[in-house]
């Protein structure tokens, strides 16, 4: 099948690249003519594992294009896919849609005459109802029918998420696009994921409800790290505990600083903001907000108390900026309000990252960048693992012991065993744990 991306950010190109390996012919459009013009050369503009190879090989077989040019882009198309960014709006935190109006807009100036329009971005219900509404007043004639398909990437591991889903949600009642859609996704027979077929609204809610929940869960547990650490618990003990049940479930109950990236901290604000405009206010979503974000500055609280309640002066050195590893997203990262606490507390801050430096320049002021996580540590008074990176899982530690001005590591991300690191000599701080 013709598939046309609209946007190809990180939910457009890596939609396009796997629509484009199932067999399908894709063009991913975008509007930013030197995002197309790197794309063609094979240059990413995000870092995803497995990525570049998967576009340079579908650009090869020709079943995966780029282009600037909406009208050659939509031309043909039986399905055309609206992925653009939905970030919250600058001071009230609903989602600004405003992108995916102008792409339905856009859409309805040129297209033939015959459209299924696929919202593959993030946005709040109702919004299908709009884009349906906004391309039927600008060509009343038109026959289209406007679907929902959430995606459910997790950065880091997107790929696999798309070719082995746990679910492919579908929102219409339309039965030539329902038709279409499962055309579009039956590659993934073998694998035989659930297609969830209900409406439009539904579709929409499934993604926000989704993303809360999991937010929730991160929440959850940080609060009883917290309690762990009054009461001489062990956080890690008390998860596996928990999550060895099937209603509850493993995953998610980490403990860290906080949850962050392009999709938890807007997706549960813009919930929030739709349930109060409803009328039906979600209490523990909003007190979830509201305690993740105090968690992600507190965490420097713990740096301090651990330097002896003073850092004026101090070289802190921070492994790890992204939100999660395996990307080089810096979006509401945990490690931006970590650093700036510390800045404010009279910190000097080195840090390092295997890829996310360049992004977090953007974020992040003042901030000696390290080249490696060695030249980061030397000479440093305090060594801070914010991300979990699987190359901080295996430190020399004899040697960053060395480097160190004071022997003090405290992991953020529980990624060491407290004797181990104590047997070294070091003074060892983590979450949630005696």
């Amino acid at each position: 099948m013709r598939i046309t991306m609209i946007g190809a950010g990180y939910v457009g190109l890596v939609s396009g690249a796997c629509f484009a390996d199932f067999g399908h012919f894709v063009t991913c459009m975008d509007s930013n003519p030197d995002k197309i013009a790197a794309l063609n050369l094979g240059q990413m503009p995000i870092f995803e594992p497995g990525l570049a190879e998967l576009v340079a090989k579908n650009v090869r077989d020709g079943r995966l294009v780029f282009s600037a040019d909406l009208d050659t882009a939509i031309a043909g198309a039986d399905a055309i896919f609206i992925a653009v960014g939905t970030p919250s709006r600058r001071g009230d935190g609903h989602a600004d849609l405003s992108y995916v109006y102008a792409a339905a807009r856009d859409i309805a100036e040129r297209t033939d005459g015959k459209a299924i329009i696929v919202t593959k971005s993030t946005v709040p219900v109702g919004t299908g109802d709009e884009v349906e509404r906004i391309m039927r007043e600008i060509r009343p004639e038109l026959e289209i029918a406007v679907v929902s398909n959430p995606e459910f990437l997790r950065e880091g591991a997107a790929i696999g998420d798309f070719k082995r889903p746990d679910r492919i949600v579908i929102g219409t009642h339309d039965e030539h696009a329902r038709r279409v859609m499962t055309e579009i996704y039956r590659p993934l027979y073998l694998n035989e994921p659930p297609l969830l077929f209900t409406d439009r609204r539904t579709s929409e809610l499934i993604k926000y409800a989704a993303n809360a929940f999991l937010a929730v869960k991160i929440t959850f547990i940080n609060e009883i790290a917290d309690l762990c650490e009054q009461v001489g618990a062990n956080v890690q003990e008390v998860a596996r505990g928990i999550g060895l049940d099937n209603r509850i479930g493993a995953k998610f109950l980490h403990p860290g600083p906080g949850y962050g990236g392009s999709c938890f901290p807007k997706d549960t604000q813009a919930l929030v903001k739709t349930a109060q405009d409803s009328g039906v206010p979600l209490r523990i979503v909003e007190t979830v907000v509201s305690v993740n974000d105090q968690r992600k500055r507190g965490m420097a609280r713990r740096i301090l108390k651990a330097s002896g309640g003073d850092v004026r002066g101090k070289t802190i050195a921070i492994l790890g900026l992204t939100f999660k590893p395996n990307t080089d997203d810096m979006r509401d990262a945990p490690s931006i309000a970590l650093i700036t606490a510390l800045q404010d507390m009279g910190a000097n801050i080195r840090a390092y990252d295997p890829v996310g430096i360049e992004q977090a320049s953007h974020y992040l002021t003042k901030v000696d960048f390290a080249t490696d996580a060695y030249s980061c540590a030397d000479g440093a008074d305090a060594l801070v693992i914010v991300t979990e990176w699987d190359a901080f899982r295996a430190l020399d530690l004899d040697r960053i012991k060395a480097l160190l001005k004071e022997p003090l590591i405290v992991d953020l991300r529980n990624i060491y065993r407290p004797a181990d690191i104590r047997a070294k000599g070091f003074r060892y701080v983590s979450v949630g744990r005696p």
